[in-house]
């Protein structure tokens, strides 16, 4: 008879090598969902203490945001040109690219704590930008660093690490483990290559519960519970769609870079003028947050809230103001997300939509916070189910996903390119285009490839 190929030993290295995969998904989403937390409560006390600026000195959002947009772009610039922009783009681009010298590039260590760090410093300084984009990235660091440390390879298995990271860092970012789910198989995992997997969604879930037993159950914008009203009631529905859906594309064409028109003048003056670009971003919003008594800055969330609670603090003009302040603060070149200022313009449809009869104000600014999210992003279901898991509102299941899948179909009229992908496939080209030498010129006008 023939003897059998599977000695002890070669069954115990298999067997050891299964374990040190899961380890390494298991143990470093622990890691992920502790490193959210900590951003998550920095992020806070950085913004803090631009707080606690303004109320000694209403007008210093005009010399210290134009100053700290000009020292973040120096640095971005100079030092971390991968930690430009929200963070998902690079998650999307490592997915991506094939060549791990590459992939190590856009998901190394030094790159996420720069991330994490300039972040802080744009809260610091007023930018209204969120923590959520730039968790998902380190997020994917972290995880992808990890599995890396334990000798992991192979390209399944580093583009799950990368996938689960990612989606780890929105589950703790949030406290929505549903949502990050949710993003991962929508937003990130569009291959068949990185086809989600158990482990992944274990991953996703370990980062959740991480937020959950150190915080406990809480809802990040509280027990909205908006309600849908029989008849006039649901106009509220095409309203909110039309409107996300073609605020979010436009959002998504003016922060894409072009070579064309009045945008492709601006990229390239940005190219070449980042600094002073960015110093001129940070005083267009500190007029922003001048014109709007001072509500335009940071994430939003003081204002979200109250426009959910039926209570606002900001009145109808807010919504321009807030975009106008999400288009200059990335458009400056500086790292953060959209994922929070987002939600705050979103929700500021509801007093200019109160004139529809019939309609629940909770309900309104709920179902804008996902239509304008969805017009954005592009990513419907992602959209209505990090809305539903902030406010707790299963009830609104229904209308907001009839909400978003419409904002996301307008949007595409508007700007074809989903903005997140649009931005990787500009990382990977970047990547792959070798540095000119010096004195050498291109075609293109500097800047235009820069990811914002």
């Amino acid at each position: 008879m023939p003897q059998s190929t599977h000695t002890p030993s070669s069954f115990a290295l298999a067997t050891w090598r299964a374990w040190r995969q899961r380890l390494a998904f298991w143990i470093g989403a622990l890691l992920v969902g502790l490193v959210a937390l900590a951003f998550a409560w920095l992020a806070d006390a950085a913004f803090a203490s631009f707080r606690r600026l303004l109320e000694w000195a209403r007008w210093s959002p005009l010399l210290v945001t134009p100053l700290g947009f000009a020292v973040l772009a120096w640095l971005t610039h100079r030092w971390f040109e991968n930690a430009k922009g929200s963070g998902i783009p690079q998650v999307i681009a490592a997915l991506e690219l094939p060549s791990r010298r590459l992939r190590a590039r856009l998901l190394s260590l030094p790159v996420a704590a720069a991330r994490m760090s300039l972040t802080l410093g744009a809260l610091m300084v007023g930018g209204s930008v969120g923590r959520e984009g730039p968790t998902v990235h380190i997020g994917a660091a972290v995880l992808y660093a990890f599995g890396r440390r334990l000798g992991l390879h192979g390209r399944r298995t580093l583009a799950g690490l990368i996938l689960a990271g990612g989606a780890a860092g929105i589950a703790a970012a949030f406290n929505t483990p549903l949502a990050g789910v949710v993003f991962a198989i929508e937003e990130l995992s569009r291959t068949f290559e990185q086809r989600f997997s158990g482990l992944v969604l274990t991953a996703v879930l370990i980062g959740g519960i991480v937020t959950l037993g150190v915080i406990g159950q809480y809802a990040y914008f509280g027990d909205i519970g908006g309600r849908m009203p029989m008849g006039w009631g649901w106009s509220v529905v095409p309203a909110c769609a039309v409107s996300g859906g073609l605020l979010g594309g436009f959002y998504a064409k003016l922060v894409l870079p072009s070579n064309k028109g009045v945008l492709g003048r601006l990229c390239a003056l940005r190219g070449r003028y980042p600094v002073r670009f960015a110093a001129f971003c940070g005083l267009l919003l500190a007029i922003l947050g001048l014109l709007s008594g001072n509500h335009v800055f940071g994430t939003g969330y003081e204002e979200t809230r109250a426009l959910l609670e039926a209570q606002p603090i900001t009145d109808p003009s807010f919504l321009i103001w807030k975009f106008l302040a999400n288009v200059v603060s990335y458009l400056a070149g500086i790292p953060g997300g959209l994922f929070s200022p987002s939600l705050s313009i979103g929700a500021a449809f509801a007093p200019l939509l109160a004139i529809i009869p019939d309609v629940d104000p909770q309900a309104c600014a709920l179902l804008g916070m996902g239509a304008y999210l969805a017009g954005v992003t592009r990513s419907p279901l992602t959209a209505s189910v990090i809305v539903l898991e902030l406010t707790h509102s299963p009830d609104l299941a229904i209308p907001m996903l009839a909400t978003t899948l419409m904002a996301a179909g307008i949007s595409g009229w508007i700007s074809p390119v989903s903005l997140y992908h649009a931005l990787a496939r500009q990382i990977i080209e970047k990547l792959h285009t070798p540095a000119p030498a010096t004195g050498q010129t291109t075609d293109s006008p500097p800047g235009c490839k820069d990811t914002p």
